[in-house]
């Protein structure tokens, strides 16, 4: 993982490699688009997933964060399967914070059938907190305490009512190739393999498509993505003055 400090705009905190682009890949390339910097933070190199190798997934990463435009990637290197909120991680990703200090941070929905994607919310949102103290950062030796203004969270399986859904209509297109980047994780594996999704059975491009456009009809838009905030979102939120800077018919109208 580089040591290099490279100042982000937004970064999201995810499980495993493809997590963030199947559920934020679309506010992602807006925001890329938009000219701000966005990164990802992966917290697994996915080993554990019945298809593909750990060596295809970083390949497959690296080509999705391209597709982006991610200004950073990183993986932390915890354990697939065996993802846990302990200190030490929620502790090394509040030093990520502090050391890229992105002002708003994008995580996994704490309620969610993978046990993976619950511990990654974990993490998330005590290192969000932790980043902000002053005495754990000074024990840490990096740089100075300082809290990401906002952590919203995304949709990966269980539904929420959103506090926000971004119109990400004309950047749709690039969202889906980022997710096809992964190829290994949407080709069957061998002859018992339908290539359909483990846990809800529909086919995982097919399963985004129908979720997006549901949220982009609730805005009135093509397609959206759906997050929770916990509270009041303010108007004066870095996120929406973000996303107002990248209308939804910029650049990236395919």
């Amino acid at each position: 993982m580089s040591e290099e400090r490279i100042p982000l705009d937004v970064l999201a905190i995810a499980a495993h490699p493809d997590d963030a682009e199947i559920s934020a890949g679309g506010t992602i390339a807006r925001l890329v688009e938009g000219g701000y910097r966005v990164g990802v933070l992966d917290l697994t190199r996915g080993e554990m997933g019945t298809r593909g190798t750990q060596e295809d997934r970083e390949e497959e990463a690296q080509r999705a964060s391209e597709l982006l435009g991610l200004r950073l990637r990183l993986n932390l290197g915890l354990p697939d399967g065996r993802l846990e909120a302990t200190v030490e991680a929620r502790e090394r990703v509040a030093a990520l914070l502090r050391a890229h200090t992105p002002r708003v941070v994008l995580a996994h929905h704490s309620v969610d059938p993978h046990p993976d994607h619950c511990a990654a919310a974990r993490i998330a949102q005590e290192a969000w907190y932790l980043s902000g103290l002053r005495r754990l950062a000074e024990l840490a030796g990096g740089p100075p305490a300082r809290r990401p203004a906002r952590l919203y969270r995304f949709l990966s399986h269980t539904a929420f009512e959103p506090s926000l859904v971004v119109d990400v209509s004309a950047v749709f297109s690039r969202k889906l190739r980022a997710i096809q980047a992964y190829a290994t994780q949407l080709s069957p594996q061998d002859a018992s393999d339908t290539g359909r999704h483990f846990l809800f059975g529909a086919d995982l491009e097919q399963r985004v498509i129908t979720k997006n456009r549901y949220h982009g009809e609730s805005i009135g838009a093509e397609y959206g993505e759906p997050f929770l905030s916990e509270g009041p979102v303010s108007a004066d939120c870095p996120l929406l003055a973000m996303l107002a800077a990248a209308p939804p018919t910029g650049a990236g109208t395919e």
